[in-house]
Parts: C-alpha cells; sequence; structure tokens
C-alpha cells in the first residue's frame, strides 16, 4: 500500500503531547512510519512536501522532515498534469494551494491514502478526492494497515 503523509501529519511526533488527541496521533504516525521502514507501507515524498520543509524555520522540524522523506520510495514532480489537478481542488472545495498541491501529488502517484492531522483539509478532501485515494487521519490509518 502506499501512503502519502502530509507535512503536518510527518511532524505530530514532535509536536507537544500535552493533548491526549496529539500524544495518540504522533504514536499512530511512528506506527506507520515503522511500517514503512518495515517495508510493509510504500511512503511516498513530492516537490510540494520538500517545498514545504524547505520553508519551515525551525532546524531540528525541518531535518526530521527530511530524514523521514528521504526513506521514500516513491517521488511525485509537480508537472502540469498535478498542477492542473491542484487547481481543481482548489476551485472545487476551497482548498488551499499547497494543500491541494499535495492531495494532486497523492493522487499522481496513486496513493491509497493520503494522511492529515488538520481537520479542515480532511473534512474538504473527503468531499472531493478520487476514491482511490483515501483521505484519512493518522488514527484511521494505523487502524486500517494493521487490521
Amino acid at each position: 500500500m502506499k501512503v502519502y503523509l502530509d507535512l503536518c501529519s510527518i511532524q505530530r511526533p514532535l509536536d507537544t503531547k500535552s493533548n491526549p488527541r496529539i500524544s495518540v496521533e504522533a504514536e499512530a504516525v511512528l506506527g506507520i512510519l515503522a511500517l514503512c521502514l518495515a517495508g510493509q507501507l510504500d511512503l511516498i515524498s513530492s516537490e510540494a512536501l520538500l517545498f514545504e520543509t524547505g520553508r519551515n524555520p525551525y532546524p531540528v522540524r525541518k531535518q526530521y522532515a527530511l530524514e523521514v522523506l528521504s526513506t521514500a520510495k516513491i517521488h511525485v514532480d509537480i508537472d502540469a498534469k498535478v498542477e492542473k489537478r491542484a487547481k481543481e481542488l482548489q476551485s472545487v472545495g476551497g482548498v488551499k494551494p499547497l494543500d491541494a498541491l499535495h492531495l494532486a501529488s497523492a493522487e499522481a502517484a496513486q496513493a491509497d491514502y493520503f494522511c492529515t492531522c488538520d481537520d479542515r483539509l480532511l473534512k474538504r478532501a473527503q468531499e472531493m478526492v478520487e476514491k482511490q485515494t483515501r483521505v484519512v487521519s493518522p488514527l484511521e490509518l494505523i487502524i486500517e494497515v494493521v487490521e
């Protein structure tokens, strides 16, 4: 199975775990990444993820994300097809431009799952992304892949 984690999901293990939801999501993401390293899931990277990571002003977070992305088996470049689909996602669902690029990249890679911790993006994307790519939270994803 192919999985695309957006940057908020990748970095969830670095977030302060004072909120139980954040703590549980962090553990779920670590489990997902362990499955990727074990070869049970294929992690997808993208030009959009690398761009967003490069903009991160926090060196520890930036380095962590780059290390995670370096383990990806699949990489998606932004081409005309990805850009066109991202514009469609923006106009139809009101998704932010960078989030739309992530979703379009996941679709281009034929990801089975697109994972995000962003509730707003999760709700909007679930309503409009092609059925081949399921949009899920880290908790939903870990439950799906370990059953």
